[in-house]
């Protein structure tokens, strides 16, 4: 005979279903040094994500409403900092295992939502000079809107016949597409792609190209490495540099590249569950996906509030592999033409 089995939520046991709010944890009680060490973010920034996503968080569902917004943000950082669900982290806050996992899915669909109002590309042309200006005060390249790169972000196996999340590494990745400022601010970011696919196809596909296709910008170019074909609006390096002015103009490339190299590092920094090294992202594909965006769009917002950390002594800590890739050679004459007369104009 079947044995009937009933699934306990352990929070619904203790509070009760319709307790509004549980006092778990309060922010005042507790010091910002306590906060950083285990959430990431200090006491201000938690209260602004408060202000920005309570509304979201506080929607009456039979599961989560009994969750303050700032219970399920501190623990939805805690999951983002240290890439696992510890039981220490529950019980610092009062809650289950299965309530972290809750909260954490809340918090990422809700910055998810805000991917757009954090995560975009400026349009007044004041600020793309601006942007321009930052770039060439770098190394001296001219022109640049912003800098390209891929990023992988190991991941559990979806399925056992599914092979195309497997990399060239053997490892089941999400290939992230990126685009950053100067500053490491991310103006594009595209986490869904499958890690078989190489970075010149990713952004083949991607929505990235058909807005620089479509002209979004005219007077400029972002920069690639040599994973990704040469574009009138994409810069790559010289394979083999034989003049003065293409070692300069391969210097100068290298030199700006450089800040999305230390972007990714940064991510990976202060965001452990993107860091492979800690273990792989135990979820779906697109949930993964979604919470390497959102992970995305709290760098922004935490850039914005003036918490750059590229200067952090715990960024060196994290490994970042130089990645192996097929030098792509340029297959449009129009494109030569225009990194030619960019030779010309500023590298002679």
């Amino acid at each position: 005979m079947a044995i009937p089995i009933a699934v306990i939520d352990c929070d619904l046991l203790l509070y009760g279903r319709g307790h509004r709010t549980l006092d778990r944890f309060k922010l005042e009680d507790v010091t910002d040094e306590y906060l950083v060490s285990m959430y990431g973010f200090p006491r201000q920034f938690i209260y602004h994500l408060v202000d920005l996503l309570g509304a979201n968080l506080s929607r009456p569902t039979q599961r989560s409403r009994a969750i303050s917004p700032e219970t399920q943000i501190l623990a939805a950082l805690g999951f983002y900092t240290s890439g696992s669900f510890q039981t220490r982290m529950g019980d610092a806050i009062g809650i289950s295992q299965a309530s972290m996992s809750r909260c954490v899915a809340n918090v990422t669909d809700a910055l998810v939502e805000r991917a757009s109002q954090f995560i975009h590309f400026p349009e007044d042309e004041v600020s793309i000079q601006h942007m321009k200006d930052d770039f060439y005060e770098l190394a001296g390249m001219p022109g640049v809107l912003g800098l390209v790169d891929c990023n992988h972000v190991a991941i559990k196996a979806p399925n056992a016949e599914d092979l195309s999340y497997v990399n060239r590494k053997g490892l089941h990745s999400l290939n992230c597409l990126m685009v950053c400022n100067a500053r490491g601010k991310l103006l594009s970011a595209e986490t869904h792609w499958p890690g078989s696919l190489q970075d010149c196809t990713v952004l083949q596909q991607s929505a990235l190209r058909n807005q620089f296709e479509a002209g979004m910008q005219k007077d400029g170019w972002l920069l690639g490495d040599s994973s990704f074909f040469l574009h009138t609006w994409l810069m790559t390096p010289l394979h083999i540099p034989e003049t003065p002015a293409e070692y300069r103009y391969n210097m100068a490339h290298s030199a700006t590249h450089n800040i999305i190299e230390r972007t990714f590092r940064t991510l990976q920094a202060r965001f452990r569950c993107l860091d492979g090294s800690k273990g792989t992202l135990q979820y779906s594909p697109e949930k993964a996906g979604n919470i390497i965006l959102a992970c995305c769009v709290l760098h922004n917002i935490s850039l914005e509030h003036g918490m750059d950390i590229w200067s952090s002594s715990y960024l060196e800590q994290v490994e970042h592999p130089e990645e192996e890739f097929e030098h792509m050679e340029s297959l449009d004459s129009e494109a030569d033409r225009v990194r030619q007369e960019l030779l010309l104009t500023h590298f002679s």
